[in-house]
């Protein structure tokens, strides 16, 4: 003990050993974890440090090519679009189904049409129809 309480002489200063020698290294009592514990506890963490970053990225690979897959997927989408082709069959039926709906419509409209003609008598107008001058 009696070497770090001595001070060295270094260009006309004077710096205390203690501080000098060993500036970072934590200071150790008998009761405390010994430093190749501390060695061998870092080096445990900094591998499962390394295989959790090994994880991570091969799962951003794997989320990568499913984003390219992704994107590839509504880029072909888009240009169907853009040309008009529908070959799909849902949308096929789709589209017969619009014009059977127009088609049973008007018809329903014309048999309205022709029901209100048979069922008003000449000469008699109904309260909510506009009367023609």
């Amino acid at each position: 003990m009696a070497k770090r309480s001595q001070a060295k002489e270094t260009n006309k200063e004077t710096i205390p050993v203690e501080e000098h020698e060993k500036p970072d290294m934590p200071k150790l009592k008998g009761n405390d974890v010994t430093l190749s514990k501390m060695a061998e506890a870092l080096v445990e963490t900094n591998i499962a440090l390394q295989h959790k970053v090994a994880d991570l990225i091969l799962n951003l690979k794997d989320t990568n090519k499913s984003m390219k897959e992704m994107v590839t997927l509504f880029t072909e989408a888009g240009e169907h679009i853009k040309k008009g082709k529908y070959e799909d069959p849902l949308i096929v039926k789709l589209d017969e189904l619009l014009d059977q709906n127009k088609n049973i419509a008007k018809g329903l409209l014309l048999l309205e049409k022709f029901v209100r003609e048979k069922q008003a008598p000449t000469g008699f107008q109904r309260p909510f129809q506009k009367t023609e001058l």
